[in-house]
């Protein structure tokens, strides 16, 4: 089975797993676990931040972040459909107490955040974030233009906001863009990032930011269940995601951009820009295009009912991509055209 549903779903690779087997381990929870405070401080050097913390999730890390820097009845804003909104389980009205206003779009202008901020009123929320995300997951794996993030960088020290990145596949907007880490997260007071996507960890992301930020999510980090014992078998992956899996994110970018192009040219089919690894395709009965799918041996997401959802990653992007390709054109045109 080709599994193109997202790419959450790699497997550790052999040479992962063997960094895995020797790595040196301690109790984090004294903060003596030398493995996860090498991959703290190798994170924090890549995204150019003072300091990083490991934590098993990017919900759980964009959540410390919301935790650390809101106040309950306070207001975020983030772009339509952003993760840390609809995908997060409600957390952020749960756990910090806030809620959300959303642009129109998934990815947004100064001007358009502008429009969203409250008055600075004692019946009005309080807002207190702006929040991105790069690429974003349901937008197709969109990059947000930089000169955006600029212009919202100055919005956000302007009104005293705080500018949080959901940077879960920064990873691939830098390889996309050919900007660095680091020159990408300059402008954020926070930033999450995930090792277990097209990175292919199994386990883990880092909250990246101040040293003091970093010192409430430490305890926030306790406070929810996160404080983990010999948890660098899990940064051992990570770290070994660092060294050898981002540059070849590059091959993922170019197996979805085939892919796009190919469903591109079935009659009946309407394929987003291709920017990363996310392809976004419109088609009528979308359900039976996945189902036909899972049947040929290639799994893909149906988001809506004329919408399918497929993501290439270190799983399915090498020798027998052009099979996975093949079957995924396949059950789309048996869906559409029988």
């Amino acid at each position: 089975m080709f599994d193109l549903r997202s790419d959450t779903v790699t497997r550790p690779s052999p040479g992962m797993r063997a960094a895995i087997a020797v790595a040196d381990v301690g109790d984090d929870v004294y903060r003596e676990d030398p493995t996860t405070r090498l991959l703290e401080e190798e994170v924090a050097a890549i995204t150019g931040k003072p300091a990083a913390l490991f934590v098993s999730s990017g919900t759980m890390a964009n959540q410390l972040a919301l935790l650390c820097q809101t106040r309950p009845g306070d207001e975020v804003i983030a772009g339509r459909s952003a993760h840390v909104i609809a995908y997060e389980s409600g957390a952020g009205a749960a756990l910090s107490g806030v809620q959300f206003a959303q642009t129109a779009g998934e990815i947004f202008s100064a001007e358009e955040a502008a429009r969203l901020i409250r008055q600075r009123a004692y019946y009005c929320p309080r807002t207190s974030v702006i929040a991105v995300e790069n690429t974003h997951n349901m937008g197709g794996g969109r990059i947000f233009p930089q000169t955006n993030i600029a212009a919202l960088g100055e919005l956000c020290r302007r009104e005293g906001f705080v500018f949080h990145l959901d940077g879960a596949r920064i990873w691939n907007a830098a390889i996309a863009t050919g900007t660095s880490v680091a020159e990408l997260c300059a402008p954020f007071d926070s930033v999450s990032v995930c090792f277990s996507k097209g990175l292919g960890a199994p386990v883990g992301s880092a909250l990246c930011g101040s040293r003091e930020l970093l010192e409430r999510a430490l305890r926030w980090r306790k406070m929810l269940g996160g404080g983990m014992r010999q948890v660098g078998l899990l940064a051992a992956g990570a770290r070994y995601a660092l060294e050898h899996n981002r540059t070849r994110l590059a091959e993922d970018h170019a197996a979805a951009a085939a892919l796009g192009a190919r469903l591109a040219e079935i009659e009946g089919v309407t394929v987003a820009p291709v920017e990363t690894n996310i392809v976004i395709a419109k088609l009528a009965h979308a359900e039976a295009a996945v189902a036909r799918g899972r049947a040929l041996g290639a799994s893909f997401s149906a988001i809506s009912p004329d919408t399918i959802r497929l993501v290439t990653h270190l799983d399915v992007t090498g020798p027998r991509f052009g099979d996975a390709l093949a079957l995924v054109t396949q059950a789309v045109r048996e869906a559409l055209h029988g």
